[in-house]
């Protein structure tokens, strides 16, 4: 199987369960709409994690609230620590979808985070670049991208990036500050999306070395310096 994950990242904005509510049921709508199920229907989304039993969640706005009710009530909610939801579904081919990460919280020093990770069939790409602009649209990140494991390996290893410093992946989002400061010259395809922002198409998923030259020149320009600490803004 093929393995992907599409990630967004942004400082703290604290944000109600009906807020954040409204951003899932948009993201899942995006992502269902992207991927539909082999053999049609729907997909059938549960809840998972550390914290309380799995629950079957469906991508409405009602059943949404329930489930980060639920997982406040199981991990000791409060401003600073966000909402942990995760949530899964296989189709019949073996593809899955996991989608989750923390939003919500205030905190000064850790990122909030979303990541969408596929597992497609070896030879079947997902639709990658408009999963990302579809999190970005939902989710209002300051930074996010296309990798997998082989180029988060490159970044750390060759570019002395370390997890949570700003970077884009074969694909990238860029918030609009960071946006203004990529170079004239860079050598990657641009869209700049209607909400703000510009989504990178920056090379081949095999082609882990120009993922690191384009990541290496976005930081030398300013475009992935990191949110200030602590932090005070969800993006640059």
């Amino acid at each position: 199987m093929r393995r992907v994950v599409v990630r967004g990242f942004w400082g703290p904005r604290e944000e109600s369960v009906e807020e954040l509510a409204v951003r899932w049921t948009r993201a899942l709508d995006q992502v269902t709409r992207l991927l539909p199920p082999e053999g049609g229907g729907a997909w059938e989304f549960r809840r998972v994690g550390a914290s309380g039993p799995a629950a079957v969640v469906t991508p409405d706005e009602a059943s949404l609230t329930a489930a980060l009710r639920a997982t406040q009530a199981a991990d000791g909610w409060s401003s600073q620590s966000g909402t942990d939801l995760r949530l899964v579904a296989k189709d019949a081919a073996g593809r899955q979808i996991e989608i989750g990460g923390r939003a919500g919280a205030a905190a000064e020093f850790v990122l909030m985070a979303m990541l969408l990770t596929v597992k497609t069939p070896d030879g079947e790409q997902a639709p990658e670049t408009e999963l990302l602009a579809a999190l970005a649209e939902a989710w209002d990140p300051d930074f996010g991208g296309v990798c997998d494991d082989d180029v988060l390996d490159t970044l750390e290893d060759d570019g002395d990036f370390a997890p949570s410093d700003p970077a884009v992946g074969w694909a990238g989002y860029l918030s609009p500050r960071r946006a203004a400061l990529i170079p004239a010259d860079f050598p990657a395809g641009r869209k700049d999306l209607p909400g703000g922002g510009a989504l990178l198409d920056v090379a081949s998923p095999d082609d882990t070395g120009a993922v690191l030259r384009a990541n290496l020149l976005l930081r030398d320009a300013g475009a992935l310096q990191p949110l200030p600490r602590p932090m005070d803004r969800p993006r640059l």
